[in-house]
């Protein structure tokens, strides 16, 4: 019986469908991906993010030199926001969907490994662990904290 518990906790994840990946139509192929593995949607919102929340949500790279460009790029046009949901771990199962952060080094079969090709838009973001991803819906999606 406990197994069978501990096989259906829920847990949220947080994404971002980045500019390029809007501007290039890949949104619901992106989608698509996350549902075909067995995540849900739970909320999502489509929306040019202000630069003051991209500075706080990338807060950790303030003091590095690509900090201007990465809040620029995020804030250039609208991104789709979103919350999934899925089992114990969902974020390690995104963050697999999505490959390697470089998508020169991405496998075929990712997001960034069948669509990207530069480090600086590669499409997609998602939460490195639970605690980024409350942070994150947090910020994003005040009403789900």
């Amino acid at each position: 019986m406990g197994l069978l518990l501990a096989s259906r906790l829920v847990e949220r994840t947080f994404i971002i469908v980045k500019p390029d990946a809007v501007e290039r139509g890949l949104t619901g192929q992106i989608l698509a991906r996350l549902e075909a593995k067995g995540l849900s949607l739970v909320a999502a919102e489509l929306k040019t993010i202000d630069r003051a929340t991209a500075e706080t949500h990338y807060g950790e790279h303030a003091e590095k030199p690509f900090f201007g460009d990465l809040v620029d790029f995020i804030t250039r046009s609208p991104a789709l926001l979103a919350v999934v949901e899925g089992p114990k771990e969902t974020y390690k199962v995104v963050r697999t969907l999505m490959g390697a952060t470089n998508p020169i080094d991405a496998a075929p079969g990712t997001i960034r490994g069948d669509f990207a090709i530069e480090m600086t838009e590669n499409l997609i973001h998602g939460s490195d662990s639970p605690e980024s991803a409350t942070r994150e819906i947090a910020l994003f999606f005040p009403g789900l904290a």
